[in-house]
């Protein structure tokens, strides 16, 4: 029997013996980007539809995810609540959201208003800096390392094969600790982190859930709008995107001048698609999960559109339309 199977059924068994719940069978419903898997049951008592998850505390630490559940809840941030949960096991249960994911709504006649809507979240993320009387971890030098290390190390060496030359060393290294800066220049706020189409969900009543927040820090008060608006997996025209950001800015930041909150959302756009472009090699390569591949294109595409915008970026864009993405491109032949 498999490590994957015996957890499944320790997880059924747990709801079973030590939870509110009878669970007769455990449906998956999907896994994701990290070592989290989701099930489904119905509870024979309630006849109410449960998410079950299976989180090896080897790996997650679903402590976290409780404590900002509940910081969240109180901050009005429409989160699944925590119905369950045993922090040494790694399982826990919570409510279900259901199958109406935002991402396979969004259309062209759908997006202004969809986007729009999800926006109106961030307010509230942003004002969650805390959970339990402790400060949520700073966005900030430590992390901003490691995420330069996942493009370095992940995509171009390890990936791509490439060795890069001191100059190129450099160049992404002087790069980076422009981006880094531009990072601590804007006013901290709340993080949610990976604030994308496919972490949020669509309600029986139209209202949005957010999912996947357990990696909230506090940091830039663009880096969320800049998630949901230059998605990984998504890709929607520049004006349209661009008219989202000025009312989101016109309605919520008036305080800030548009040239200072474009020039933060696209460069922080910049180093979050520098982040996640090697991530999406480490799930390859250290994880087996290869459908994130394809994905690595287009978040290149953010990179050299909006780097030939800037004069500090510009060295890093040309170097990643005329190396990296090529090079990227021929191993997706």
């Amino acid at each position: 029997m498999t490590q994957k199977r015996q957890r499944e059924q320790a997880l059924k068994q747990w709801i079973n013996t030590s939870t509110p719940f009878r669970c007769i069978s455990l449906q998956m419903v999907s896994g994701d980007a990290s070592f989290r898997r989701y099930f489904r049951f119905d509870d024979e008592k309630s006849n109410n539809s449960i998410v079950a998850v299976d989180a090896p505390p080897k790996f997650e630490d679903s402590e976290k995810f409780v404590s900002i559940a509940r910081a969240y809840k109180k901050q009005g941030v429409e989160v699944p609540g925590v119905l369950a949960h045993d922090a040494d096991l790694g399982f826990y249960c919570i409510e279900d959201f259901g199958n109406g994911q935002f991402a396979q709504a969004l259309s062209s006649t759908t997006m202004h208003n969809l986007y729009k809507q999800a926006l109106s979240h961030l307010p509230a993320i942003q004002s969650c800096v805390s959970v339990d009387g402790q400060p949520l971890p700073n966005y900030g030098e430590t992390l901003l390392e490691a995420e330069k290390t996942l493009f370095t190390h992940w995509l171009i060496e390890r990936h791509l094969g490439l060795t890069l030359s001191e100059a190129d060393r450099k160049m992404i290294e002087t790069t980076y600790a422009f981006l880094s800066e531009v990072f601590v220049q804007q006013p901290q706020v709340g993080v949610h982190r990976d604030y994308h189409s496919r972490n949020l969900m669509i309600l029986a009543d139209d209202r949005l859930g957010i999912i996947d927040f357990q990696d909230a820090v506090v940091g830039p008060i663009t880096y969320d709008a800049v998630s949901l608006l230059r998605d990984c997996y998504q890709d929607w025209p520049e004006s349209s995107i661009s008219a989202l950001l000025q009312d989101f800015h016109h309605q919520y930041y008036p305080q800030h001048s548009w040239s200072d909150f474009e020039r933060w959302f696209d460069l922080t756009g910049i180093q979050r698609h520098i982040k996640a472009s090697g991530i999406f090699c480490r799930l390859w390569h250290r994880d087996g999960k290869s459908g994130y591949l394809n994905d690595i294109p287009h978040t290149l595409d953010y990179i050299v559109n909006v780097g030939y915008r800037y004069e500090e970026t510009t060295s890093l864009a040309t170097f990643v339309d005329q190396v990296i993405k090529p090079a990227m491109l021929s191993t997706l032949e």
